[in-house]
């Protein structure tokens, strides 16, 4: 039988169907039914490409945190000053809503990285990486002078992450703040961290 044509064009389909699945319904438990569900693919391509649902899941995670970091990483421009690109990215780390699939699916697996070593791996290099983003413009605004850093980049970086997680779970738990609240007690932290204002280098979004 001939093997289907455009196999990396329909496994990219089928990730995205799959964080909609489990967006909507959890990990725990997913059918290639369910994938099948948000896909234009029946649950037997699902199985095709995916006769084992964790690869897919596997790849669910993978895609999740390259595009998490990517899209952060381009955050505003190298022409801006240090303090627009900390806030953009401050930003950029804050669910949109409580419908984001990627904040979901990312919580989903979250959880799943306790019992996964796979998971759990992914999990840290997503921590890793965003630490490298604050710890790049951090740096950036200590070289131009505007910032004076009240604590060590790493643990300044470190600490604006656990926030961003910190806020970002309970907001998408249900917790009666919405995205500006979580915005501006963010930002109160990074300003007293960095001794630079930065509210006001937001409005431009």
């Amino acid at each position: 039988m001939a093997r289907p044509k455009n196999q990396a064009g329909r496994r990219a389909q089928l990730v995205q169907a799959a964080k909609q699945a489990i967006a909507k319904r959890g990990l725990n438990g997913l059918r290639t039914i369910d994938v099948a569900a948000h896909s234009e693919l029946g649950a037997g391509s699902v199985a095709y490409y995916y006769p084992d649902l964790g690869d897919l899941v596997r790849e669910v995670h993978e895609d999740a945190v390259s595009r998490f970091y990517w899209n952060r990483r381009e955050q505003g421009s190298a022409d801006e000053p240090p303090a627009t690109r900390l806030a953009r990215i401050i930003r950029s780390g804050i669910p949109r809503s409580r419908d984001d699939v990627d904040f979901q699916v990312l919580n989903e697996l979250h959880i799943h990285a306790y019992r996964d070593t796979f998971h759990a791996g992914l999990m840290a290099e997503m921590y890793r990486l965003e630490v490298s983003l604050y710890v790049a413009v951090l740096n950036e605004g200590v070289d131009a002078g505007v910032f004076t850093l009240a604590l060590p980049v790493d643990t300044a970086a470190s600490n604006l992450v656990a926030m961003e997680d910190a806020y970002g779970l309970h907001f998408m738990g249900g917790t009666p703040l919405d995205v500006d609240d979580i915005f501006r007690m963010i930002i109160a932290n990074a300003e007293v961290l960095t001794g630079c204002r930065l509210v006001e280098t937001t409005m431009a979004q």
